[in-house]
């Protein structure tokens, strides 16, 4: 068994070489309490959830507690989470701003949610934004935020945008060949990229192993390293040129996965977890969450 007073991090990685080794069942805690296998691929470093009933995929996504297709701010760890939201938002501005050498007109934000990523950069920022997002309900809410936003990619026009982004979207698609080559066909040629993923390699994945909440299975198809990102960049002719971490990340699923394990969130030692996460990242670069800036 693996606890937090081990810190050796060859017994750290050691649990993780004996992870990938091997396919592995996950369970869904969130909703519908089913297991799911999920299927290493050795060349890409990443794994796939076997999922076959897509026919039932979005009753998957039906829940209150699903907080990126509501603005819930029902609890304290809600009301934390919306401000920690419009904290990040400002951060990934700047983050898009610093790697995109010239003036931003047009950005297509993949799985918007509630729109409020695309409504700062077009109130504050004055930039043309379009959404795209299946789930009826946060389209409804985006859409009352004046946004625009299409329920699919293939309901888009053929129209190039500057940057397209997806903050944490590209692990619940179903063709990941299908989006990387709209994404070239979208882009400008000195468009930006970015995909926000969880990366199973960090600290808090490993501590809590089945109970990671970041497996979110089945809504999460895929589950990525560094290593999986570069290649299907390079695939389909895009390169990585630079990867951010999502500090917050690593506080918020050791709060969900300790809720998972133990029945309550824990608040002080899933703090504690995520703070330790971040703090191994620092030699490892391995944190709960990273952001991949892609260029073609």
């Amino acid at each position: 068994m693996f606890h937090v007073k081990q810190n050796s991090f060859a017994k750290e990685f050691f649990v993780l070489y004996i992870r990938i080794m091997k396919h592995q069942n996950i369970k869904d805690y969130s909703i519908s309490k089913e297991e799911f296998e999920l299927k290493y691929n050795n060349e890409y470093q990443m794994y796939e959830t076997h999922f076959i009933n897509w026919d039932t995929l979005d009753t998957y996504y039906k829940s209150d507690d699903y907080i990126s297709h509501t603005d819930g701010k029902r609890n304290l760890f809600e009301k934390v989470y919306q401000i920690v939201k419009d904290i990040t938002i400002k951060q990934k501005w700047k983050l898009i701003k610093k790697f995109h050498d010239k003036p931003i007109v047009d950005v297509l934000d993949i799985g918007c949610g509630t729109g409020d990523f695309l409504k700062y950069g077009i109130e504050k920022l004055s930039l043309d934004g379009v959404g795209v997002e299946p789930s009826e309900k946060a389209r409804t809410i985006a859409q009352s935020k004046k946004i625009s936003v299409a329920q699919a990619i293939d309901s888009l026009n053929e129209k190039k945008y500057d940057v397209i982004t997806l903050w944490h979207v590209l692990e619940h698609v179903k063709d990941l060949d299908e989006y990387f080559t709209f994404f070239k066909n979208h882009l400008k040629e000195d468009g930006l990229l970015v995909i926000a993923v969880p990366n199973f390699k960090s600290y808090d994945a490993i501590y809590y192993k089945n109970y990671w909440a970041a497996w979110d299975v089945p809504r999460h198809l895929w589950h990525f390293s560094k290593t999986a990102i570069k290649k299907l960049g390079a695939k389909h002719e895009f390169n990585l040129i630079h990867i951010e971490p999502m500090y917050f990340d690593s506080f918020y699923i050791s709060m969900l996965s300790e809720e998972y394990k133990s029945g309550s969130k824990n608040p002080l030692k899933a703090f504690y977890i995520g703070w330790k996460s971040n703090f191994k990242a620092k030699r490892s670069k391995e944190y709960s969450s990273h952001i991949y800036i892609l260029k073609k």
